[in-house]
């Protein structure tokens, strides 16, 4: 599994993030040959998740060195800090030079902001699906999506198929299917219904109803 090419990939967290988003791609992303990982914030002070956990930077904004993969995922709390401007000068800075721009679940939001989806399609998480579009991004329902350099991930979990679909483009179908193993990465899940095309219009709806009132989430019921 050796290979000689080196990268250099920035993962960005922030106070209120959905852990999974990130957990899963850096989980894949460090088991491959010739991969640098920074854990990106604008202090190195300890961030809380959105479920509690408590993540450590190591890398802040002003010592990021120049990134050959950009990353964020969402968060329940994102929405105080999506419109940060020094969040979005520094996508603005890496995301015009990476080689990869990307993103997981809702942090498909930052890079909009930051200007760098418009243009291209993109996935999210189903409920903020129409957030997206409404910042001019044409959105997509697959749970990968990969558009020239922009390359986003659906919600939460599909972080993992996420990391996976980018290892194989920095080292190959090999590297990426050894990953895959390593990990263990064979779901399968109680139920199918892991998408609101699967689930159905009344647990969708159920769904967005607890999100409303847990959550604070305004999303329109489906028909």
């Amino acid at each position: 599994m050796s290979h000689s090419q080196q990268y250099v990939v920035g993962l960005v967290f922030y106070p209120g993030m959905t852990a999974l988003d990130i957990i899963g791609p850096q989980t894949v992303f460090s088991s491959l040959p010739g991969i640098q990982i920074h854990r990106i914030w604008k202090t190195l002070d300890p961030i809380h998740t959105d479920d509690g956990m408590k993540i450590v930077p190591d890398t802040t904004f002003e010592t990021c060195p120049a990134l050959d993969v950009i990353c964020v995922g969402g968060g329940l709390k994102q929405a105080a800090v999506v419109d940060d401007p020094q969040v979005l000068e520094f996508f603005q800075k890496q995301g015009n030079t990476a080689k990869f721009v990307t993103s997981v679940c809702s942090g498909s939001e930052f890079l909009a902001k930051a200007g760098l989806l418009q243009g291209y399609r993109a996935a999210t998480h189903w409920l903020f699906r129409e957030q997206l579009a409404k910042l001019g991004v044409e959105v997509a329902t697959e749970r990968v999506v990969v558009d020239r350099n922009r390359i986003t991930g659906g919600g939460v979990t599909a972080g993992i198929d996420f990391g996976l679909a980018i290892a194989e483009v920095l080292c190959g179908q090999e590297a990426a299917k050894i990953a895959q193993l390593l990990m263990e990465y064979d779901p399968a899940p109680s139920f199918d219904v892991g998408s609101p095309e699967k689930a159905g219009a009344d647990l969708v709806n159920k769904a967005i109803a607890y999100a409303a009132e847990a959550f604070n989430l305004e999303v329109k019921q489906v028909a």
